[in-house]
């Protein structure tokens, strides 16, 4: 259970009654204080603002509340849910053929993020995306959320799914550390390797300091966001009437997700763990002539504009991948647009 998404939004409703109550209960009072006209004035306008601010926000919450329990309840995922560990966890696989490509997305992305990457990959082979715990249709599970034990539910997952192999990982972002643990712990029917802007362990050991500041900032604006979403403020501002997906309305619950607080929590979880699933990669691979494809970014399409030290230390740790094994090759998409920095929450 989410304390965010499941057990915050009563307390908030609650205490937005009870102040409300008190200060309408001030109002009243306040003809029987001996108090100066302007303040008796002053103090009525202030507290009768303060009922508007908090019932706002209390029905705000309410709203939100019913939107995404009717949104998850009106919008059912594409393919299938399994019971992982005691929990739900959504795979959705199309198209036919070997080998089954799965796909796992960086962080605070879900399955819908591959829209589309995966009906032109399911042209030539069958394709599988899946949701880790807390993102998507899967739930929220509790425990760590370092690449050991994502990995393990994701071979549960395709265990359970049937799928056997050959299996090509696909990894974006932060699923690079995971798809380079699954390959050193579950190699069997594996047959190769896809880093898509992949993380590398122990990254955040080589950014400048300043790099490291904005990693501290972006945790505490997850925690601000986090309260922001209970009080249903996105969903107000029109935050959530974004996103596509596979068909109209996979892409109104990937715009719906983004106003959950349990994603923000699956997010913080294994951010909280990057450093975890970095120790426990560090050291995996070589992975002997196992076919490994990098894809990376251009991080400097223009040459008129200096390099910066952040893109200096990506560009190379991209190519230190590359030494995973014997059969690889790195390919670098000229003209994508720099969207990706290590500052950012999505590793």
């Amino acid at each position: 259970m989410d304390f965010y998404s499941s057990v915050a939004p009563g307390p908030v409703i609650v205490f937005a009654l009870f102040v409300s109550l008190l200060c309408f209960r001030r109002i009243r009072m306040l003809s029987a204080k001996p108090y100066a006209k302007w303040r008796r004035i002053c103090e009525r306008i202030a507290l009768s603002a303060a009922i508007v601010v908090f019932l706002a926000a209390g029905a705000s919450t309410v709203f939100n509340a019913l939107a995404i329990h009717h949104y998850r309840a009106v919008y059912t995922p594409q393919g299938r849910l399994y019971t992982v560990d005691g929990y739900k966890m959504h795979l959705y696989c199309t198209g036919d053929g070997s080998p089954t490509i799965v796909l796992d997305a960086g962080l605070g992305n879900d399955s819908l993020i591959w829209a589309n990457v995966q009906p032109t990959l399911s042209k030539t082979t069958r394709v599988c995306s899946y949701d880790r715990a807390g993102f998507g249709w899967s739930d929220l599970q509790p425990g760590p959320r370092d690449a050991h034990r994502i990995t393990d539910q994701l071979h549960s997952l395709l265990t359970q799914a049937g799928i056997k192999g050959p299996i090509v990982l696909m990894g974006h972002s932060i699923a690079g550390l995971y798809i380079r643990d699954y390959a050193a712990r579950y190699p069997q029917h594996l047959s190769g390797l896809v880093f898509v802007d992949g993380s590398t362990p122990l990254q955040e050991d080589r950014v400048p300091a300043e790099t490291k500041l904005g990693l501290l900032k972006a945790e505490l604006e997850v925690l601000q966001m986090k309260w922001l979403s209970v009080l249903g403020i996105p969903r107000i501002t029109g935050d959530c009437n974004i996103g596509a997906g596979f068909e109209i309305s996979a892409g109104k619950m990937l715009s719906e997700d983004q106003c959950r607080a349990a994603l923000l929590t699956a997010l913080e979880r294994e951010s909280e763990n990057f450093r975890q699933s970095g120790e426990e990669t560090i050291h995996t691979g070589p992975f002997g002539d196992l076919p490994i494809l990098i894809f990376s970014q251009d991080n400097h399409p223009s040459a008129s504009e200096p390099r910066s030290k952040e893109d200096e230390i990506w560009d190379q740790m991209q190519e230190e991948l590359k030494s995973l094994s014997t059969r690889s090759r790195r390919i670098i998409a000229k003209g994508s647009s720099t969207t990706y920095r290590l500052t950012g929450l999505i590793y």
